[in-house]
This record gives C-alpha cells, sequence and structure tokens, in this order.
C-alpha cells in the first residue's frame, strides 16, 4: 500500500509545515503497559514475541487510536529488533528493557551484526505494517532505533545510567567506534525502508540516550551516521522525525541531520527549540509525562501551556516529551487529546 496515501492528514502536512486543518497528536509508547487491552492481548512471553505475531502487532498497534482519537499510529515494535533477527542477543527483559548475552566488546563482534534482509529476517514487522495500514485511517508511523542508542545497549549489555563503557569505546578505539555505527546504521536503513514499502506514511528514528553526549561528542561520533540513516530515508519522500531524551544542548545539530521533524523532550520550551533548531523544521512535543499521572487538571494545563509555547505556527505535532508512563490513566491522556484538537491553533501560510 503506497505510503503516500496519507499525504492530505494534518499529521503528514503539520510534519511539512503545510497548511491543515487541526494541531496534530500522537503519544510516544500510546500502545503499551497504560492501555487494559493491550495487557489482554499482549500474553505471556517476551514482548518480542509478541512483536514477532502480526495479528497481536497490528491489533496493538491499532489500540490507541480507537481508545484516544490520535492523529497517528506508531509501528508496535521495538528498536533492537534488527538486531535481535540477526541473531546477535537481545531479549527485552519486563521492567528492565533491551538486555544483551553477551556484550559488544571487540572488532570480532561486529561479525555478529551482518546486514538485515528484512523480507527473510523481519517478515512478521512488514506483514503487521500492511495489515495495520489497510486498517487505519490515520498514518502509520514506522520507526528504527538510532545507531548510538542501540549501540549503547549492545556495548553496555542493557540500559545504562552513564553511558560509561560506550563512551570508552567511542573515545578509545575511534576506528572500532565508526564501524559499529555504519553496520547499525545499515540495519536501521534497512528496517526503515522496509516498512515504508510496506506503508508507513512517516518514520521516527529514536535516539533515546543521544542526550548523555556533550555537542562536541556528538557531532564527531554520532550525527553522521544519523544522518546518513535519515538521508537514506529521505529518498521514499515521506516525514522523518528525529528523537532524542535530555538533547537541549544539541537540538540545533540534531536539526541539522536532515529530518523535517526534531522531537523536544520536556526540559526545553517549545519557543526555545525552536529557536535552536532553527527555521524549516517542524517540532514535536513535549508535555511532560509525568504530569498524565497528576490528573486531568494538570495533564490539561500542561497541555495548554505546551499549545501556547508553540504559539501558531503549522510545523507542529503535539507528543509527550517522552513516552507514555506505564501508570498512566488512559481517560486523562484522552481528554489531552481533546485539549489540543478542542484548542491547538494552527497558522495557514
Amino acid at each position: 500500500m503506497s505510503s503516500r496515501r496519507f499525504d492530505d492528514s494534518d499529521f503528514v502536512r503539520a510534519c511539512r509545515r503545510q497548511p491543515h486543518e487541526r494541531v496534530p497528536v500522537w503519544f510516544m509508547r500510546q500502545a503499551g503497559r497504560s492501555l487494559p487491552e493491550y495487557r489482554a492481548v499482549r500474553g505471556a512471553g517476551s514482548i518480542l514475541d509478541a512483536i514477532a505475531d502480526p495479528d497481536r502487532a497490528a491489533e496493538i498497534t491499532l489500540q490507541p487510536v480507537r481508545r484516544y482519537g490520535v492523529d497517528a499510529a506508531i509501528l508496535f515494535s521495538d528498536i533492537v529488533v534488527p538486531a535481535h533477527a540477526v541473531g546477535f542477543g537481545v531479549d527485552v527483559v519486563p521492567g528492565t528493557g533491551p538486555v544483551v548475552e553477551h556484550r559488544f566488546e571487540a572488532r570480532r563482534d561486529l561479525q555478529r551484526l551482518r546486514l538485515l534482509d528484512p523480507a527473510s529476517d523481519t517478515p512478521y514487522v512488514i506483514e503487521t505494517v500492511r495489515r495495520a495500514v489497510e486498517m487505519l485511517d490515520v498514518p502509520l508511523i514506522g520507526f528504527a532505533g538510532a545507531p548510538f542508542t542501540v549501540a549503547s545497549y549492545l556495548v553496555e549489555g542493557g540500559p545504562s545510567r552513564h553511558h560509561e563503557r560506550t563512551k570508552a569505546l567511542m573515545v578509545g578505539d575511534e576506528a572500532l567506534w565508526h564501524d559499529l555505527m555504519d553496520r547499525l546504521a545499515d540495519l536501521a536503513v534497512a528496517s526503515l525502508l522496509a516498512q515504508v514499502e510496506a506503508g508507513a506514511a512517516a518514520v521516527q528514528l529514536f535516539d533515546s540516550w543521544a542526550g548523555a553526549l556533550s555537542p562536541d561528542q556528538y557531532q564527531r561520533s554520532v550525527a553522521p551516521h544519523s544522518a546518513r540513516v535519515l538521508e537514506a530515508v529521505g529518498a521514499t519522500g515521506v516525514p522523518r522525525i528525529h528523537f532524542g531524551v535530555g538533547t537541549g544542548e544539541i537540538l540545533d545539530q540534531m536539526g541539522a541531520c536532515g529530518a523535517e521533524v526534531v522531537g523536544v523532550d520536556f526540559r526545553v520550551r517549545l519557543d526555545a527549540a525552536r529557536r535552536r533548531v532553527g527555521p524549516g523544521r517542524a517540532l514535536q512535543g513535549n508535555l511532560d509525562p509525568a504530569l498524565v499521572l497528576a490528573g486531568e487538571s494538570a495533564a490539561r494545563d500542561g497541555a495548554r501551556a505546551v499549545l501556547a509555547a508553540n504559539g501558531d505556527d503549522p510545523g507542529f505535532i503535539f507528543n509527550l516529551g517522552h513516552g507514555v508512563l506505564p501508570a498512566s490513566d488512559p481517560d486523562v491522556l484522552a481528554r489531552v487529546v481533546q485539549v489540543v484538537h478542542d484548542e491547538g491553533r494552527v497558522r495557514c501560510e
């Protein structure tokens, strides 16, 4: 199915800074543990088992669209799926996140990151995209993990607060670091292109932990690889979103990597973020997910503050500043969507 089917949607037009009817909204991790219908369908076992089942994965992808009336769906998958599919030895442990059995330590480990063939390695992802797109009346966002964030899991062996092993490799063996990043960029490109070919109308590159880097580290060791991924997907013509957490000091560099949209976390006001990113880019964000836990009144007020910080700029997609927290009340999120749709104003240019 053509990825251009939703070119006239509010979401895609906002990504491209084109005139549209209302501020579009979706939430990172909108399909997940906060929804009782997700828990009913998810089943036991690793999340990778659910991802590998197109029936379950497509249903989970659609659940938040039905529940909230959001303006885009995001594929139910995980950023480590490509590395898992090529046999690197990654699992996703409930309550922990990605865990690697034998972490990346030396040049010999590059052999464990062969090229991804989506048709044979991840056919379930392609089938999930196709099924979801057939049933959706809003755009589907495909996604991949950015090379740095995926590398941090492979090198650390799991989630890390300080990314010390990752940074040590990055500065201690630059040649190996760039070879690793090249391999991971290849995985991301192959996965994203397959998702777009199957019908994804936009893509998001998650560099969740890029905020752990200094601007110099990001520019030297990370930005060129993320830019290569985004450039390769740019040839498809679909909008690209580039997101990270704690990235206030590198928003300008993230914008320069080439995506049409830069995601902003909750630590930076949107008006300040727009100045840092520069002209010509749309922004996505950035309600603090914790405000949802504070109840409907706090969440609605927070949403209004985000809308006010954006003004009436048409290049804006409302989202959280990171993912939906598991304890979030779905009814509160639904009220946030209502506020955005009812009160968001867009300047027609």
